[in-house]
Parts: C-alpha cells; structure tokens; sequence
C-alpha cells in the first residue's frame, strides 16, 4: 500500500503546490506532452512497465506532471489506473506472433532467420553528441525522408522481414532435448492488481511483480544474483522486441474458439529467454548436464529489466530462503517501486510522537 501525506494546515500546502507549480513554469517553456511522447521513449517504457498500463500518451502526461521523476510518474499512474474499469480480460497472447523490430541471442552466433539488431545503444560508443543542442524540425525531416526511403528498399528485398515474424530459439534446443517442454497450463493466472500478494507465490504472481517492479531494483537484484547469490553465469537465448496482437472475446457470444474473438491492438513489448546451466539426477544415481531457463517479458523496449526479469525469475524458483535473491519475500516485496519510495518518502511526514518517546527513553539512560 502506498503511503500518502496526510491533509494539515491547508494554507501551507497550497503553498506548497504553487511553489511546485512555480519550479516547473520558472522557465517560461512549457513541456508538450506530444514531445515528451516522441522523445523520451526509454522512460515512458519504463513507467508504463512499473504502472502496468500501456498508454504512452498517459505514461508521458505523468512525467510531464512528474517533471520527469519516474517514481511520481508512475504513482500518478497506478492511482489512474485504479480508477478504470475493467471490462474485458484478453485472451492469452502468443509471443510467436510478434512482429519482430529487434532480436538476438547471445548463445548462438547463427539463428534461424538472422540476428536482428533493430534499435539500440549497445552498438554506440555511448559520447555525448552535441549536434543534438542544434537540431532543429527541419534537420529531422530530411533525416527521416532519407531514411524512409533506404527502409523500403530494404523490406522489398525480403518477405521474411516485411512479415516481420521468426522462429523460437529455444525450440531448437527443445527438439534436440537439451531444454525441457513447457506445456500448456489453462489454470486461470492469479491477479496481483485485485488481490494481495500471498506466500508462497504463484508463478503468475512472481511475473507480474517482477514486470512491474522498479527497474533499477530489479537489475540490482539480478546483479546480486549473477555475483554469487546461487546462480552461475547465465547466457541471453533470445532477447525480442516488437508488436505482439492482442485479442479479446466477443461479449455477446462467449466462445473459446480464435476465430469469434476481437483483435484490439498491438502492444509493444521486450521479450527475454535466459539459459541457466543445470544438473538433472538420473534414476541410476548418475548426475546429468542440462539447460534451463529463466523468463522475462516487459511493457516496451525494456532490455535490462526484461533480462534482470528472468534472472529473478530462475533464481526464486529455487527458493531456498537462506539467500536474499531466492527468498521470494525479499525479492517480491522490495522491487515495487511505489511501495518502497513510498514508504521511504513517508519518512518526512510528522512522527512528533513517537520521535518524543524515543528522545524521552534517550534522556532517562543518560540521567542513569
């Protein structure tokens, strides 16, 4: 549960909010919410993943009104969210048919249908580059004819790309053996948005936490995990981003079949399969070397935080409690970033009281 001040003494708190109002107008620019939308993707990826709502729109409205706080932002979120109906649950989305804009595998050198590199800094040699401070709209509109025009070239040339879908790696090492199968489990997925988190936790519980965790915590516990705390090097099997459709049953005629439901939208998401080494017991006693897997998957393009996901993820399946990054207690209840911000921030709120006591219990030892 989020903390929130507390109302008291009114003239000061709207003082208070025009003195913030005051900070984010002293400049006399104003913010276009369109802008923010078109040029801080990165973090309105990333307020949507910790928010659980996909709207860029709304997510960079938050962080207009946040002044680009993240943590804010997203609290303004989730209180908008919690105040939307839910009308309709979709059907069970099949990342097989994303409509891929970047995939990788850092385990094989060759994949079926090729690496994609799509967008990304990883290739950047990470300088600051100050053409930016003179870019102007009509630099960018000759940069975009450009670029547009070398990008149909480049789809005519293959179907492949133009439908934009490629094969599962890991399926490769299924039909060979070496990673298990994961069937199909119709068990209806808890829902952590309606019902509080309970221990132990369910795998659907686990995920959605982990999605919608705060990025950096999430990174710096996978971080802790690759360092020592119960899990060898792991190896990115596949690493994809792009448009996934979703669809939704029709309301008038409930049906389990595909094709009497709705196709609503796409949403863009980062998907990641993360290959653990294993060792599997045989019957006769005899250890034997296998590949698991840990999952990740995350609102935007979102890579850090989808692969620190399925770290977190195969580290909390082992559960043992003795270390930090397996105890699903530690891990699930400290990585919400509104919970831990908030109650970090409620630290500044009045605590005269008990803050009397305690002083009073200081002044009585140092009499004795």
């Amino acid at each position: 549960m989020g903390y929130v001040a507390v109302k008291g003494g009114t003239r000061a708190i709207e003082q208070s909010l025009k003195r913030i109002q005051y900070e984010r107008l002293r400049r006399g620019k104003v913010l276009d919410v369109e802008a923010i939308e078109a040029g801080m993707r990165g973090l309105i990826d990333q307020v949507m993943s910790e928010s659980s709502l996909y709207s860029e729109e709304l997510a960079a409205l938050a962080i207009k009104q946040a002044e680009g706080n993240p943590e804010e932002a997203v609290f303004l979120l989730r209180a908008y969210r919690s105040t939307l109906p839910r009308k309709h649950y979709s059907r069970t989305v099949r990342s097989e048919e994303m409509r891929v804009e970047r995939r990788i595998s850092a385990s094989f050198k060759d994949i079926p249908g090729g690496q994609v590199l799509g967008a990304s800094t990883d290739y950047s040699h990470r300088l600051l580059d100050f053409d930016l401070l003179d870019e102007t709209e009509e630099t960018i509109a000759k940069w975009l004819q450009a670029f547009n025009l070398e990008e149909e070239a480049e789809v005519q040339k293959s179907a492949e790309t133009q439908s934009g879908r490629f094969p599962k790696v890991l399926d490769y090492l299924r039909k060979e053996g070496l990673v298990a199968d994961c069937p199909f489990d119709p068990t209806e997925p808890d829902d952590v948005t309606r019902t509080s988190l309970t221990f132990p936790a369910s795998r659907s519980e686990k995920l959605q936490i982990l999605t919608r965790g705060q990025t950096g915590a999430v990174t710096s516990l996978a971080y802790a995990v690759i360092r020592g705390y119960g899990m060898v090097h792991p190896t990115v099997g596949e690493l994809r981003v792009g448009q996934i459709p979703v669809y939704v049953n029709s309301p008038l005629h409930p049906s389990d079949e595909e094709e009497e439901s709705y196709f609503i939208g796409d949403i863009k998401v980062t998907e990641v399969e993360m290959l653990v080494p294993a060792t599997v017991e045989k019957e006769n006693g005899k250890k034997q070397l296998s590949l698991d897997f840990g999952y990740g998957l995350c609102y935007g393009q979102n890579e850090t935080k989808a692969i620190a996901m399925s770290i977190l993820d195969k580290s909390l399946e082992k559960g043992d409690k003795t270390i930090p990054t397996q105890n699903e207690e530690f891990v699930l209840y400290h990585i919400d970033s509104v919970e831990s911000t908030g109650f970090i921030s409620h630290l500044k709120m009045p605590h005269y009281v008990t803050f009397q006591s305690k002083l009073n219990d200081v002044r009585k030892t140092r009499k004795n």
